[in-house]
């Protein structure tokens, strides 16, 4: 049987269990705002405001993903950057405030990473927090994955999909000498500008300064100028007319990525990973990453030089790369069924409810009003919409690039998209079905349920 034709139809539906419903969404959202009553309690962080960033403002989070937030601090109309030490006792002085809450649990302050950050647990689902302080780079950087994002739809699921693989090989983990999520993500990205024909260009063609060393003077003028930037190359590569289409379905691409990186632990010695250049480029020759004493670098196409992979150790990166052996060689192999399948691409309990058909949906076999719905485009709205949502924006000088994000999202959807159409047929014969949608958060929930309520309806063999 064909690889594609059984693989297609598996990683939807780990798809379908790992992306976060409207719940999922909520249950962050009051963790922030348990969060902000600490932090106006704090009589030095008076002011100061509590906004996500990472995975959840990235929209790449899945269902018990992580929650990163940054505490900012009031600095009128300019971008503030607190000293280390500052951050380090303002931690503190939040840790010691939490404590007296008792809302959270397992504080623990890591005053000397490279970006200090107090690491605690909620009472809600158990979601684990990363707090730091002045993090505009990393809000900015998930900002850029949003926005990646509407290049094509097919990237968010990508890396839903590869985050799950990750985890169920246990190669997810920093603290054990593995990979971050953001490294994950970027290989994602790198993946996506090397397949053939491509589908992202080099960051460079659509953001050629380092972002990070831009953020300072005036928040909204900076964030306006990287905001045109961004909007105007995104706009041109994706009217090239000249550029090729991709048409490869998610099993192709999840498939073309493991043999991708099979021989990354024989690779890592020589080459580095450049998702600005969207090339492996050599470290020797490349000045701004020596003296080099990683095993694996990525480079934050963001914060060039910094490596984002600079946690992985000698000795776990054998172990990556073996990872992505052997889920090479079993894709491969003559036996295809769910089976056989499911455990080398996602973790046990995954694997459980997806061989029960136990997938979140309500009594009477439909998704609950506050499921992910899933809609009929592999690419994000027109560029049409994108300017009207872009205009709107601009039109809010008082509110943070951030803020906006977190109230409402540049990638909305149509209610018309809601309708579900035949699947796309691709070679080989297997299917793709697109991205899910979040709920639309411009809208009120009661009116976006009225409108999904007339305009879907699922059918007994969605079930």
């Amino acid at each position: 049987m064909n690889l594609y034709s059984v693989l297609e139809p598996i990683l939807l539906d780990v798809i379908k269990v790992i992306s976060p419903l409207q719940a999922d969404r909520e249950t962050r959202l009051a963790i922030m705002s348990e969060l902000r009553d600490v932090v106006v309690s704090v009589e030095s962080l008076r002011g100061a405001t509590v906004e996500p960033f990472g995975s959840f403002l990235s929209n790449l989070f899945t269902r018990g993903g992580d929650l990163d937030i940054s505490v900012d601090l009031p600095n009128s109309s300019y971008i503030s950057s607190a000293g280390k030490k500052r951050k380090q006792n303002l931690l503190g002085e939040l840790q010691r405030a939490l404590r007296k809450r008792g809302e959270f649990r397992k504080l623990q302050l890591i005053a000397n990473a490279r970006v200090p950050i107090l690491k605690l647990e909620s009472n809600h689902q158990n979601i684990s927090c990363d707090i730091s302080i002045d993090n505009m780079a990393g809000q900015m950087k998930s900002i850029f994955l949003f926005w990646i994002n509407e290049i094509d739809g097919r990237f968010r699921n990508m890396v839903l999909l590869v985050k799950e693989w990750a985890k169920a090989h246990n190669i997810n983990n920093p603290k054990n000498g593995t990979l971050n999520s953001y490294s994950l993500s970027l290989l994602v990205v790198f993946h996506f500008q090397t397949c053939v024909p491509a589908i992202f260009p080099p960051l460079r063609d659509i953001y050629s300064q380092n972002l990070v060393a831009e953020l300072q003077g005036v928040r909204a003028v900076v964030e306006g100028n990287i905001r045109e930037t961004w909007t105007t190359n995104i706009a041109r590569f994706r009217s090239d007319k000249r550029r090729k289409i991709n048409r490869s379905s998610l099993s192709e691409l999840f498939h073309s990525f493991i043999a991708k990186f099979c021989a990354i632990s024989s690779k890592a010695s020589e080459l580095g990973i450049c998702p600005f250049t969207g090339r492996w480029e050599l470290i020797e020759s490349n000045m701004r990453w020596l003296p080099n004493n990683h095993s694996l670098f990525i480079e934050d196409p963001f914060e060039r030089p910094a490596n984002c992979a600079r946690a992985v150790s000698a000795k776990q990166l054998p172990r990556i790369s073996e990872a992505f052996e052997k889920t090479h060689f079993r894709l491969n192999s003559a036996i295809h069924d769910q089976n056989s399948l499911l455990p080398i691409l996602t973790r046990p309990q995954t694997s459980i409810i997806i061989s029960r058909g136990r997938h979140p949906r309500s009594n009477n076999g439909r998704y609950p009003k506050s499921q992910t719905l899933v809609h009929n485009s592999v690419h994000s709205p027109s560029p049409v919409q994108h300017q009207t949502q872009n205009k709107r924006l601009e039109n809010r000088p008082s509110t943070s690039m951030v803020q906006q994000f977190h109230t409402q999202p540049v990638q909305q959807y149509n209610v018309q998209q809601l309708n579900v159409q035949p699947v796309q047929r691709y070679p080989h014969g297997q299917h793709y079905q697109g991205q899910p949608v979040q709920q639309n958060e411009g809208q009120p929930a009661r009116q976006y349920r009225s409108q999904a309520r007339r305009k879907w309806r699922p059918k007994p063999s969605d079930k």
